[in-house]
């Protein structure tokens, strides 16, 4: 139910902070409070906004309320972030507190309160389903660049991000994405175990191409700790391993977002030779712009746009993952056979979903 805003003529008994206040203090401060009350010295400053919203997002649930410097065009903003009240002065207009706070009955982006966002709204419309079948259909000659561009078509009312390790074959999804939008979420799995080499080329890649949301994603420090604390689950049980550094990273990384866009190809492993260019996996959209390309015609595409290669992929390594589980190829081998080498072992986890892991 949302949160219904309160307008007070006086400051109530509870922790009075500054918005100023380190999360850190104000964490401290109301440990055993059932009240606080952040105090604005300017409309202006964010900080109690930010300071609201994380602490709901934590869990607490006592009486929020906001006094200061504030005006009625911040009314919703309070509410959505968290505030329960906000004290007014002397003479306040509180029929325009009231109006203001109620002048939208839509948010486009999600918050601690529970109002649906429209893009989440028009999604829930049509089923993914129904949306891969049309979007098949209306690409089945296009290419890449088309297929991108129908992945992030804003009237296709979802929100799209790029998984991308940065490997060998990366640079060339990763440019046209840029070329497209460069402001798409990337989506980055910092196993903490990647070669030095990819961590440098992310960096060099990123700003080659000027994408501006890299998101680096690491394993729950606690998860890490309890089921790793040796950095050697890998040897026991690589299924885990990735389970633990992608498997689950990537599950909370995926909040919100609703299309996932890849850049495997068929000719990577046998049970890829089936991908089309869009399709339906645990209820999201996943897009392979790249289904139906070849090893050569990636290569002439690098060297056709000039994109700075990864520093392995000359030595040998056409498939990189994490270090302990990715080796140089031989001649005459399958550009995969680097990766877990030796296993039956052929993905990491993170495109069979954990309904397929948990059934191994």
């Amino acid at each position: 139910m949302e949160r219904l805003m309160q307008w007070l003529d006086h400051i109530p008994d509870g922790v009075r902070l500054p918005v100023t206040t380190p999360l850190a203090e104000v964490e401290a401060a109301i440990e055993d409070a059932t009240v606080l009350v952040l105090e604005f010295d300017a409309f202006r400053d964010g900080r109690g906004f930010s300071l609201a919203a994380i602490l709901r997002e934590r869990g607490w649930q006592g009486r929020l309320i906001a006094s200061g410097r504030l005006i009625p065009d911040q009314a919703r903003h309070l509410r959505r972030s968290g505030f329960d009240a906000v004290v007014l002065g002397d003479g306040a207009d509180v029929e325009a507190w009231t109006r203001m706070d109620q002048v939208f009955s839509a948010a486009y982006q999600p918050a601690v309160d529970q109002l649906v966002p429209i893009w989440r709204r028009r999604a829930a419309a049509e089923a993914p389903e129904t949306v891969v079948e049309r979007l098949n259909r209306q690409t089945r000659d296009a290419d890449a660049d088309d297929i991108l561009r129908a992945a992030l078509n804003p009237d296709l009312g979802r929100k799209p991000a790029v998984l991308s390790s940065f490997g060998a074959e990366a640079a060339v999804l990763l440019a046209a994405v840029a070329r497209i939008d460069p402001s798409t979420p990337v989506i980055f799995l910092e196993t903490g175990m990647h070669f030095l080499q990819t961590l440098a080329y992310r960096k060099a890649l990123t700003e080659r191409l000027g994408l501006t949301d890299v998101r680096i994603v690491t394993p729950d420090p606690g998860e890490r700790a309890l089921l790793d604390p040796r950095e050697d689950l890998w040897r026991a049980d690589p299924d885990a391993c990735c389970e633990l550094r992608k498997v689950r990273p990537l599950e909370r990384a995926l909040a919100g977002i609703n299309v996932l866009i890849t850049g495997r190809k068929r000719y990577q492993t046998p049970e890829r030779q089936s991908l089309r260019a869009f399709e339906v996996f645990e209820d999201r959209i996943r897009v392979n712009p790249l289904h139906d390309w070849t090893p050569d015609r990636l290569q002439a595409a690098m060297d056709a746009a000039d994109l700075p290669r990864h520093p392995l992929s000359t030595e040998g390594y056409p498939s990189i993952g994490c270090w302990p589980c990715t080796r140089a190829v031989g001649a005459g081998e399958e550009s995969r056979n680097g990766r877990w080498s030796g296993a039956a072992k052929t993905e990491c986890g993170i495109h069979l979903g954990r309904r397929a892991l948990a059934a191994v």
